[in-house]
């Protein structure tokens, strides 16, 4: 009785082997992709910064760390995709199920290892992923603001220098040198600034890296010396000067300087769950007294007309007798300068309220978003565990469906169906994060649309079905688009009975007769009639072709144990006859009628109808040509045998 648990028990054992090993080396697969995919967006930040390998390691790093959480779901999808693909390639899983273990059972140990690797990327994420997020950020940050000598681009005013802008028209990337150089140069106000122009020249760091020396060469400087203090007697508005070559020492902080933290501190991404649970209680409460404050400012200002007591009695009178004032009547008995005064005295005031409002929903706004975006990070942590889960029930069932193992078709199916998650969790963050859709349904979007898939996945699978068989839908596409195989007859090695070729060549030449009458009655070069083809319900079946294909194929077996060659190749001459799809689309009348009636359906159908009346037509053609061809051959045949017996 314990037989059957151990065997399971070493089944158990076996797979997950087998994907463990996969799942370590599809993980580090996955994780080397996201990061290429990551340091692509941020190559600008990284070239030509005079980057040490320690930051350069610490980035790699942390956006390692990052992507964790990320590469866990794809790996576990393409690890069980290639695992069962494997077993049920190599007719393991054939195996397995005749001993009578369910699909389930085989199952059962990869969906504990499938829970625990969600259990550890929810760990993951709330423990060391907003740490590495927020180190990330910081390290992005520094190396923005690193900006060394080449890193000015051109045709555009740089400004990455204090108190500078720089614009360069052209420049060397072998030798550093820089051409068409024109510096705004503001010392203290704009009064004080300079304007340098020169023709080419050069600007490099220091040693201590905490400057920067400019050198040109053949230029010009504008300098307003208006604000400096000057005698009485030397009173000169700017200065003008002309060099050949002139050096220019600049203050800028060359070295890497790590950005502080508490500029992060409202970034989601950087918190646990219980810091973003607290941060949302704070930013609500905040947020709340400042909508309540701007509603007291409203209700004060615009709805003071309510019975109050004090001062504002007196204002709620006014207003009261102002109600029954005609506003045109007053304004038209203005004088035009008053008129005029009166109008600007309004706008100014709409457009001062305006301001405000505009001000007030900014702030609010922002906050609104902040709060949102703690929210989506929230669940994001839940989400992106359950989808390792997910993952599972679809790359196990429809490895186990498929049965191609290897990295050909595992990675283009694991890569479809990451597409379609990414598309919708993609989708449902940014409408979320943007306040057009509900939190919860945009970040429920992906899951609401993979779990059904993965139920109906893991139904198929224990069923046996072969809705993913890709045989099945290349027939399937091949009868739609009307394609077909190639008649290929090869010489039998051992012949039990020769054909009669007397009786075979007496039936082609009826053959060929039954097509002529056919062709006669049916012009196949016309369009057929789309009443007919979708409205119209008869019995469509053209039984003359089948009998004609049937009596073709019966020669053509008996006649395929020839050892003739010439008859053997005008044997591959003959088409393989498709004896439907000429005379309507479908069998069934009711799907005839329901194309019709859509036409960009029916339009197609009723071209590949017309298609293959074409394709019978030059089908039928070559049959009597083939036909003559074996005829001649078996008369001839004859008459050598005849000749033989005369010698």
């Amino acid at each position: 009785m314990r037989r059957p648990h151990l065997y399971i028990k070493k089944l158990d054992i076996f797979i997950s082997k087998q994907f463990g090993m996969l799942f370590i080396g599809t993980f580090f697969i996955c994780q080397f992709v996201l990061m290429m995919q990551f340091l692509w967006r941020y190559i600008d930040d990284l070239i030509g910064k005079g980057l040490s390998m320690e930051i350069l390691a610490q980035f790699f790093w942390y956006m390692s760390l990052m992507l964790v959480p990320q590469a866990l779901p794809l790996a576990i999808l393409l690890a069980s995709l290639i695992t069962f693909g494997n077993l049920g390639e190599t007719s393991e899983l054939t195996a397995i199920k005749a001993a009578g273990i369910s699909l389930m059972k085989t199952f059962r140990s990869l969906i504990v290892i499938s829970i625990f690797i969600s259990f550890g990327s929810f760990i993951f994420q709330n423990d060391v992923a907003p740490k590495a997020n927020m180190k990330m950020a910081q390290l992005l940050i520094s190396m923005r603001q690193k900006s060394p000598e080449l890193e000015i681009p051109e045709g555009v005013f740089y400004d990455g220098i204090p108190n500078c802008n720089f614009y360069v028209q052209k420049k060397d990337m072998e030798t550093g040198k820089l051409y068409g150089i024109m510096v705004y140069r503001m010392t203290g106000s704009y009064e004080d600034q300079a304007i340098i122009l020169a023709d080419s020249g050069m600007l490099q760091s220091t040693a201590e890296k905490k400057h920067l020396l400019l050198t040109l060469w053949n230029g010009e400087w504008f300098e307003n010396m208006q604000s400096q203090e000057l005698s009485s007697s030397a009173a000169v508005p700017y200065r003008r000067e002309t060099f050949i070559n002139k050096r220019i020492v600049l203050d800028f902080d060359g070295g890497f300087n790590m950005s502080d933290a508490a500029g992060f501190s409202n970034d989601a991404r950087a918190k646990s769950l219980e810091q973003i649970s607290s941060d949302i209680d704070s930013l609500s409460l905040v947020y709340d007294s400042i909508g309540r404050a701007y509603y007291k400012d409203f209700d004060r200002m615009f709805y003071s007309r309510r019975d109050i007591s004090g001062k504002d009695s007196i204002r709620a009178e006014r207003l009261a007798e102002a109600k029954d004032l005609n506003v045109d009547t007053l304004y038209a008995r203005l004088k035009p300068s008053d008129k005029q005064s009166v109008l600007n005295s309004a706008l100014s005031t709409v457009q001062s309220e305006s301001n405000e409002l505009d001000f007030r929903s900014m702030v609010t706004s922002d906050g609104d978003e902040m709060i949102r975006k703690h929210k989506i990070e929230f669940i994001n942590k839940f989400s992106l565990a359950l989808t390792c889960i997910i993952f599972f029930f679809i790359g196990g069932p429809l490895g186990a469906i498929i049965r191609k193992g290897g990295l050909g078709v595992p990675v283009v199916t694991s890569v479809l169906v990451f597409i379609l998650y990414y598309m919708l969790d993609n989708t449902g963050y940014r409408m979320s994060r943007a306040g057009m859709w509900a939190i919860w349904f945009g970040k429920g979007l992906a899951p609401a649309v993979l779990i059904p898939l993965a139920i109906f996945a893991t139904k198929k699978a224990i069923d046996d079905s072969m809705v993913f068989n890709m045989d099945i839908w290349r027939e399937l596409f091949r009868k739609m688009f009307g394609l077909r195989t190639k008649r290929h007859i090869m010489g039998k090695e051992v012949i039990i009975q020769d054909p009669d070729y007397t009786a075979d060549a007496e039936k082609l030449k009826e053959i060929t007769n039954e097509i002529k009458i056919y062709s006669r009655r049916h012009n196949l070069k016309k369009l057929p009639d789309p009443m007919k083809a979708f409205f119209k319900y008869h019995d469509h079946a053209d039984h003359k072709i089948e009998e004609i294909n049937k009596d073709l194929e019966a020669v053509i077996d008996d006649l395929s144990n020839t050892r003739d060659k010439i008859i053997l190749n005008e044997l591959n001459n003959y088409p393989v006859l498709v004896t439907s799809g000429h005379t309507r689309p479908f069998e069934r009348r009711w799907i005839n009628t329901a194309v019709g009636i859509m036409l960009p359906l029916g339009i197609f159908f009723y071209c590949r109808m017309w298609r293959f009346r074409m394709r019978l037509y030059r089908d039928l053609r070559v049959i009597r040509r083939t036909n003559e061809h074996i005829i001649a051959r078996v008369n001839d045949m004859k008459q050598e045998g005849n000749d033989n017996e005369n010698k």
